[in-house]
């Protein structure tokens, strides 16, 4: 047939032949063009495995141990990638009648990264260590008046001394730790173990090596996918860890594309970024305040005084001027977005110079030749003049003097004292030695914040910076967490969150977005809120690097 075509073809004049070749052109071209459109009709690009994922982290692993890892960040986040929550290693959970028993049953066949079984021995083990004092795990407060009993290899069951609405919470922040690493280390050594910088675990990446420089600086981990791994394998196959000692020097190396994601920037590091990137923002249930403490200064008890304060406070030029609006106003002591959150409460206190000023004035706090109100309370002169505790922190610093500024117009001055985090912890939070403290309360993903504002909570080791003390309130705190109908407990929290908004034991502020730089490739991560910085790789076996096109079985039908 060739050589007939070809014989046909030699009888053609030069016009003929140009034209038969121009046509086969055309059509060889249609049928590519026309094949190409069927394959991408027909397919879709779906995510693939392969890859290689730097992380830059400011700061240096400590302890990779859910023992004992608590304000590292640094740790906290290779923790998260390295060990599973009770709930990733759950099949099912069982509640009683009483609310106060639970039962837990694994999946099937769990192993740790090295390829020991792992069992409800290693469950109870977790838990008795973190209860253990000697452990100084900062998980102790949450797991007291928890027992734990062992039913079977893959059964535990849990008793709670009174009913608790959110343990299925605690249960999702439960990191399990390896009872054959750890079982026979003294629970006052385990900070000595080797295994805290190699660690063994259960999540979807394990440890493979770190490298370590002649100063004692760790400057990279590197992990691969754990084989074992009891949930969806991961897509990416190493993810690497870089570490730098600032902020400035993470962006630079961001920049040289020395890391591929960044989390935690500052509003203001978003623009000293040159590379190409996606910026997340995600919503953190966190908020910052200044802390009225009553305790030590008379003038603070002045109800007056307290929402003087809440008037003269401009919390949208905060968000504006400090963060660049990549953050939030706060209000009240229940973050947006919460079970029980009242929009309501952004009305109670909307800026206002004059009005705080008219407040004043009608209080009896008389503006002196300095521009300080005073007044005579019990026979003495006292004045609105205090001093406030500050975190030696970029943002906190700022925000400090707007209030300074903003303050002063009504009459108030304030003493900003800058110190440093560890100052403050050892010096200001423990002895409660402040009249005035701007610090962050970091919340769950549900209402319970017991621990910030009830009686109990006022001295160390509690978190109620205002020693705030409301018998109405501890008996709503109490009934929260006991409550289980959705319904009646959304009342009681809208409840909470007026009595306390109405109290002012605190000037609430804004609550930062947390910022994460990562590549543009990167795919899979769909997260826009995040109980925590370090669950942003909650979800990490979802990311990818790579795609491919594979055939719409739909398209097909």
């Amino acid at each position: 047939m060739f050589t007939e075509l070809h014989k046909t073809f030699d009888t053609f004049t030069e016009r003929e032949r140009a034209i038969f070749k121009g046509a086969a052109l055309v059509f060889s071209v249609s049928l590519i063009l026309n094949s190409a459109n069927i394959f991408y009709k027909s397919t879709e690009l779906a995510p693939v495995e392969g890859g290689i994922y730097t992380e830059g982290v400011v700061g240096q692993p400590i302890a990779l141990n859910p023992l004992i890892a608590g304000a590292n960040e640094a740790d906290k986040d290779i923790t998260k990638l390295l060990f599973s929550d009770l709930t990733d290693l759950m099949e099912t959970h069982t509640i009683s009648a009483d609310n106060r028993t639970w039962t837990i049953t694994l999946k099937e066949n769990l192993t740790w990264s090295d390829g020991n079984k792992l069992t409800s021995d290693d469950i109870i083990f977790t838990l008795e260590t973190v209860q253990d004092p000697e452990a100084h795990s900062p998980q102790f407060a949450t797991w007291q008046g928890v027992n734990a009993e062992r039913l079977s290899e893959r059964e535990v069951r849990f008793i709670l001394k009174t009913p608790y609405a959110f343990f299925l919470d605690n249960l999702s922040n439960f990191q399990i730790a390896p009872q054959h690493i750890f079982g026979s280390i003294p629970s006052a050594n385990l900070r000595l173990s080797d295994y805290n910088l190699e660690p063994v675990g259960s999540g979807p990446y394990k440890f493979e090596e770190y490298i370590k420089g002649k100063d004692g600086f760790i400057t990279e981990y590197k992990f691969a996918v754990n084989p074992n791994y009891a949930d969806r394998s991961p897509l990416i196959k190493e993810i690497r860890i870089k570490f730098f000692p600032s902020y400035d020097a993470a962006i630079q190396g961001f920049n040289r594309r020395e890391i591929d994601g960044l989390g935690g920037l500052r509003a203001q590091d978003v623009s000293e970024i040159k590379v190409g990137y996606q910026l997340k923002e995600l919503i953190v249930p966190r908020y910052y305040a200044v802390f009225l403490n009553q305790n030590t200064s008379l003038q603070l008890r002045d109800d007056a005084v307290r929402e003087a304060l809440a008037l003269a406070t401009n919390r949208d030029t905060i968000v504006k001027d400090v963060f660049e609006k990549r953050a939030i106003p706060v209000y009240g002591p229940i973050y947006p977005g919460i079970e029980g959150y009242e929009s309501d409460v952004a009305d109670a206190y909307p800026f206002s110079l004059e009005k705080a000023a008219e407040l004043l004035e009608k209080g009896g706090w008389v503006k002196g030749a300095e521009g300080i109100r005073t007044k005579i309370v019990q026979g003495s002169e006292l004045s609105l003049s205090f001093e406030l505790v500050v975190p030696d922190i970029d943002f906190l610093v700022e925000t400090a003097e707007i209030l300074k500024k903003d303050w002063a117009e009504i009459g108030v001055v304030i003493t900003p004292i800058v110190l440093s985090t560890q100052e403050i912890a050892q010096n200001a939070i423990r002895t409660r030695n402040y009249q005035m403290l701007i610090f962050g309360n970091i919340l769950k993903n549900n209402p319970d914040v017991f621990s910030f504002w009830h009686s109990t909570e006022r001295f160390r080791p509690g978190l109620n910076l205002s020693l705030y003390e409301n018998s109405k309130v501890d008996s709503i705190l109490e009934a929260i967490r006991k409550n289980f109908n959705p319904e009646s407990r959304i009342t009681e929290v809208k409840s909470l969150q007026t009595m306390i908004t109405n109290d002012i034991p605190a000037v609430f502020l804004f609550a930062p977005n947390y910022l994460y730089a990562a590549p543009r490739q990167l795919g899979g991560f769909s997260a826009s809120a995040i109980p925590t910085p370090s669950d942003r790789f909650e979800h990490v076996s979802e990311w990818y690097l790579k795609t491919a096109r594979v055939f719409n079985l739909q398209s097909q039908e």
